[in-house]
């Protein structure tokens, strides 16, 4: 059986005690852990959203969870590229930024347990 996530908690709980219960129970310890998808194209589809909608605060988070779900610095990049075109170049150039922030041979450490879903 998995540990309970517990990074919400840590982050906002002393602010948003219940936000953070419900980020933990049911964003990290439930949906992220459903069987439809594997937690590699959750974070691909998370990053792509976050980028898309620009939401740069999150993103730093959710790039370095999708590292530590087996995506790469390069497909990163990549998918900051492809979504220039259709979320505007102002929007990819910020995930750039956050992007520059990982260094690419953060790909190529393990996964830490407190972020790896």
């Amino acid at each position: 059986m998995r540990a309970a996530s517990t990074i919400a908690r840590e982050l906002m709980g002393d602010i948003a005690p219940k936000l953070a219960e419900l980020t933990d129970q049911v964003l990290f310890d439930d949906v992220w852990q459903r069987p439809g998808l594997p937690s590699r194209e959750r974070s691909l589809i998370t990053v792509a959203t976050l980028i898309a909608l620009n939401r740069s605060e999150q993103l730093p988070f959710h790039l370095r969870r999708a590292i530590d779900n087996g995506v790469t610095h390069a497909e990163l990049a990549e998918v900051i590229t492809h979504l220039a075109f259709y979320a505007g170049w102002p929007c990819a150039a910020s995930a750039v930024t956050a992007l520059r922030q990982l260094s690419p041979l953060q790909s190529a450490q393990p996964a830490s347990s407190t972020t790896k879903e």
